[in-house]
């Protein structure tokens, strides 16, 4: 019975010395030391080595189930390894609050330098659901590089946050950002076309191959031209390539793990200008400009309108065939612009001017047909307007009954059983509708004005003077009209005075070379011209007389408007002058 008792006890010290070994595990208490200090966020403190041999793992414990009697021995061996983990502060030999130090330190021991206080590898938009601000870092994730062949760079942040820069990994060196309170570097104005970055401040010791796996990260490299004095010239494939290498503008460059001085340097990166950019882009620009020439020739030559037919000379037969065009009505368009072009070329003459009056005659029987077209239009154009007038007034009516709707439910004895917020959807609703109603309403009242004035003859709202005004401008209007008029009966009557002389020239070669007509057939003939012509002239002059006789009327007129707006002024003068006596005293 002791015995079993004994074991009994050795089993319970056996299992709460497990509890405790398993609480106080090295990653236990990693993790622990890591949230007491964010500055040893991203290392941990290797265990010594007497501390590792102490602790006992599982198949330890079964050892110690079976041997009871060595258990206080290795206890005391656990709680004395367990014991030295604390990590001595006394050897940390750098600033706590000096990201750089922390940085450099953790690089050197082969740890990703990320979460370091003060830096911000990413922005928030994009920061991965499930981040944990204690630990400042995801276990598994390996940080976002801006770098990265594929993801570009980080989208820019707005214009009012700076810029935060991370530290960049490569093979070969290692780059390290500028202070994020310090201005960033300052670049040249871009010349067009640039391709061509100029980098300054290599370190000595870097070669071509270590600027190229740098820079290749930005885009395609064609060219690099390193130089002996610490700097070189990188010709990328495409222009948004060189915003890619001015990020790298401001960052310190280390090769390895060195501290040499001859293995750092600070990158200064800016736009080159190179002849063979400039050239290339004087090439785009060109077969842009060609291509916009031969784009705008494309237009214009679908855009100008087909040149006309060319019009046929005139002959009997052409003739009659325009004559039968101009009395079909889809064709005559096209026939009287080929008309208009044989008379202003000449071609009427004694012998085809019978022809040609004719298709004069054809043409002016169109101008019934015009005006017939005319008024059809002008007719449904009135009834148009009437249909609209009918259409806006059933629009008012319903509208008018809408507003009564809502005039109804604001009432009080509707308006008390609604909600706060149906009341205020009915209000919006009614004055929006009052709106409409009162547009509308002003629309079909200015149609009505509009018929009212073309219907009215008599103006009431304008004043005598205005209508004196208007009378006047009337007057000059129609007494131009008429002088003009009368200079044209003028030309015509010169123009059958010369037609009379060469009948008469006419008259006298027939007379010279027809000698089978008879002496009284050609006066016959003549007489009758004659008389034509004499009836012709005295047309022409009543016309002339009555064209003159109507000038002197509207003279008269206009005389008897004028002296009538002088006594209109000297009643509105002496009208006036009686009132402000009246004033003054």
């Amino acid at each position: 019975m002791g015995s079993r008792k004994r074991g009994t006890q050795h089993r319970r010290e056996a299992q709460g010395f497990r509890k405790m070994v398993l609480k106080r595990s090295p990653r236990t208490t990693e993790s622990d030391d890591l949230r007491g200090d964010p500055a040893l966020s991203h290392q941990s403190t290797p265990a010594p080595q007497d501390a590792r041999n102490s602790i006992v793992d599982a198949g330890g414990l079964e050892s110690i189930t079976q041997c009871p009697q060595q258990l206080p021995q290795m206890m005391a061996a656990a709680a004395d390894g367990l014991g030295s983990l604390a990590i001595d502060t006394t050897q940390l030999n750098m600033s706590v609050t000096d990201p750089t130090a922390w940085a450099t330190a953790m690089n050197n021991l082969g740890m990703v330098p990320v979460g370091l206080p003060g830096q911000q590898l990413v922005s928030d938009s994009i920061c991965v659901p499930g981040f944990d601000p204690g630990l400042n870092m995801m276990t598994g994730i390996t940080p976002i590089n801006p770098m990265i062949p594929g993801l570009g760079l980080v989208p820019p942040p707005p214009t009012e946050v700076a810029v935060v820069k991370e530290i960049i990994h490569c093979k070969s060196c290692t780059l390290f950002p500028q202070n994020p309170n310090l201005p960033p570097p300052s670049t040249r104005e871009r010349p067009p076309g640039c391709k061509t970055v100029f980098v300054g401040g290599l370190p000595e010791n870097a070669t071509e191959e270590i600027i190229q796996e740098v820079f290749e990260q930005c885009g395609d490299i064609t060219a690099i031209r390193k130089s002996k004095k610490n700097f070189c010239h990188i010709r990328f494939a495409e222009e948004f390539m060189v915003d890619k290498a001015i990020y790298l503008s401001g960052y310190r460059m280390r090769l390895g793990s060195s501290t040499d001085k001859k293995d750092s340097g600070r990158l200064h990166v800016d736009f080159a200008q190179a002849r063979d950019d400039f050239y290339e882009w004087e090439c785009k620009q060109r077969m842009r400009a060609r291509e916009e020439r031969h784009r705008r020739k494309l237009e214009e030559d679908r855009l100008r309108p087909p040149s006309p037919p060319p019009i046929m000379h005139y002959s009997e037969h052409e003739a009659a065939l325009l004559a039968e065009k101009l009395k079909d009505d889809s064709k005559f368009s096209e026939a009287i612009t080929v008309l208009l072009s044989w008379i202003e070329r000449g071609e009427v003459n004694r012998r085809s001017a019978n022809q040609f009056y004719s298709m004069v005659q054809s043409a002016n029987s169109h101008v019934r047909r015009l005006m017939n077209e005319k008024a059809t239009h002008e007719q449904e154009m009135e009834e148009a307007k009437e249909n609209f007038k009918n259409a806006l007034t059933g629009i008012l009516t319903q509208f008018e009954q809408i507003v009564a709707v809502f005039n109804a439910s604001t009432r009080q004895k509707a308006w008390d059983h609604f909600s706060k917020a149906q009341r205020k959807n009915i209000d919006i609703w009614r004055k929006h509708s009052e709106e409409l109603r009162n547009a509308q309403s002003e629309q079909l009242m200015g149609i009505r004005r509009e018929e009212e004035m073309e219907m009215s003859d008599d103006e009431n709202c304008d004043s005598p003077t205005k209508k004196m005004r208007v009378d006047e401008s009337a007057l000059a209007a129609q007494a131009y009209a008429l002088k003009e008029e009368n200079d044209s009966l003028r030309w015509q009557l010169d123009a059958y005075r010369n037609e009379v002389e060469l009948l008469k020239q006419e008259k006298e070669q027939l007379f010279r070379t027809e000698e089978n007509l008879t002496k009284d057939q050609q006066v016959q003939f003549l007489q009758q011209t004659m008389q034509g012509m004499q009836q012709q002239l005295l047309t022409i002059q009543e016309e002339l007389n009555n064209k003159k006789s109507e000038l002197e009327q509207a003279k008269e007129e206009q005389s008897h408007t004028q002296a009538l707006l002088k006594v209109l002024q000297e009643q509105k003068h002496q009208w006036r002058s009686p009132r402000e006596h009246r004033a003054g005293g």
